[in-house]
């Protein structure tokens, strides 16, 4: 029988929020997801839809010996329904977990709004609940009505970095007779288009890149902008170096058009290019592709010119170009515990990219965690923190434990997982023992837990 006390507040409707509100309707207790789109809309969101994909469409690597990957697997243990809805509308990309964000977001909204627990209420929420459990999920376009609250509430200024989305076009409009699908190191499906360069087609592209202007930044100045390197403007990619994006998002390693024969005949070495540009698939059938690498702050009208500058997009037609905002976030080692409640209110919880973890996967983990822990506490049971040789448990570790000073926003990696007992040499064989022992970690604490419900 569904609880029938007061519901809990989940204050944001992007991934982690979405997954946060999931998980406490799934434990049987009522939930309201506050949502201010479209009501208002951010400097960033094109649509009213939960869970709307920003930056790209891809949740990263699915193999379970690469990083976001092994979050992959241990949600898919723990019921997460974005990962859920993510293996369901997934398109072809390689060895990346990429979905239709369209369909993907709009199926989401709907399950949520059709779930008889889940009230989803469109409004901008401008100040703290004060009584009940709550969820802020605001992400980092919080609006400065609950960021000047939250900053009271904390005592504390936001910490900040500026983020970047990359240009979308449109699949019919890139020149196939240049371009061409192919794999690196032809393994795999082929899943990237790649638009490839010459020597002196790179450095006059790379030249009009580092000169282009860029947009204004409005309401913040560039001067005090701390850039997330896996986010990187392209521009300040390039101005770091004339070779830095040929060893960056246009490395032509193990990338060769089948259409000029064996890659590995050294007859064909001549014919391999000097830069490589790729684009990822979109949508599932495949209209929309995203330039890969190309998160940036130039103008549109600057975009349009350069880019088209690479072989194969000439004459591409856009349908979103790239834009640059500023992400914000909590210094969660002072804030926070790993149970991502406050410090200083326990019936208040935090996820996603506000409390400093970067990336898709890492923001519904969030949202899995603190939407758990909301509904134990809801019921008076205590919180839950996973087990720390999981990649999970070893994120929210770090942002509730690293050093307050220097405290930046973190994406999933093997860097912060606890050392093996054993010391392994070999890369992948490492990153497979951290795998096997974080699945079966996970195993066996969720079968105590249910052995203790």
């Amino acid at each position: 029988m569904a609880d029938t006390r007061s519901p809990i507040q989940v204050i944001g409707g992007g991934l982690a929020g979405t997954e946060a509100a999931w998980q406490i309707a799934r434990a049987g207790l009522p939930v309201v997801l506050h949502e201010m789109r479209p009501q208002k809309t951010s400097p960033a969101h094109h649509t009213e839809h939960l869970a709307e994909l920003v930056c790209s469409n891809s949740f990263g690597a699915m193999a379970s010996d690469r990083a976001s990957g092994l979050l992959h697997h241990e949600l898919r243990q723990l019921g997460s329904v974005v990962i859920a809805k993510a293996d369901e509308h997934a398109v072809s990309a390689g060895g990346a977990l990429a979905v239709d964000r369209a369909i993907f977001s709009q199926n989401l909204t709907q399950t949520l709004a059709q779930h008889p627990l889940i009230e989803l209420r469109r409004d901008e929420v401008s100040r703290i609940p004060t009584e009940g459990v709550v969820v802020l999920a605001t992400g980092p376009l919080t609006s400065p009505a609950l960021s000047e609250d939250l900053s009271r509430f904390t005592g504390m200024e936001y910490m900040s970095f500026f983020d970047a989305a990359s240009p979308i076009v449109v699949g019919d409009s890139i020149n196939r007779d240049i371009a061409f699908l192919a794999s690196r190191y032809d393994r795999g499906e082929a899943a990237y288009l790649n638009c490839p360069m010459d020597k002196a087609q790179y450095l006059a592209f790379w030249t009009a890149l580092c000169q282009a202007e860029q947009a204004e930044l409005k309401d913040f100045e560039l001067e005090t902008a701390k850039f997330f390197e896996g986010c990187l403007p392209i521009e300040e990619m390039a101005r770091r170096g004339e070779d830095t994006l040929r060893y960056g998002p246009l490395k032509p390693v193990g990338i060769f058009d089948a259409r000029h024969g064996d890659f590995k005949d050294p007859a064909n070495r001549e014919k391999r290019p000097y830069a490589v540009v790729q684009l990822r698939q979109e949508d599932r059938a495949g209209q929309l592709w995203n330039m890969v690498g190309f998160q940036t702050n130039l103008r549109w009208g600057e975009q349009k010119r350069v880019f088209q500058m690479i072989p194969g997009l000439e004459e591409t037609e856009f349908v979103r170009m790239g834009v640059m905002h500023r992400n914000t976030f909590l210094n969660a080692p002072q804030l926070l515990e790993t149970t991502l409640q406050f410090k200083q209110r326990s019936t208040l919880l935090a996820a996603g990219q506000i409390i400093g973890t970067e990336g898709y996967t890492a923001a519904v983990a969030g949202g899995w965690l603190a939407g758990t822990n909301a509904a134990r506490l809801a019921r008076n049971l205590a919180p839950i923190t996973l087990p720390p040789v999981t990649m999970g448990g070893a994120l929210f570790d770090f942002i509730s434990t690293a050093s307050p000073k220097h405290f930046q926003p973190m994406p999933p990696n093997f860097g912060i997982m606890p050392e093996l007992e054993q010391r392994i040499r070999v890369k992948q064989e490492r990153y497979g023992a951290y795998r096997d022992r974080a699945l079966a970690s996970l195993s066996a604490w969720m079968n105590a837990e249910r052995s203790a419900a």
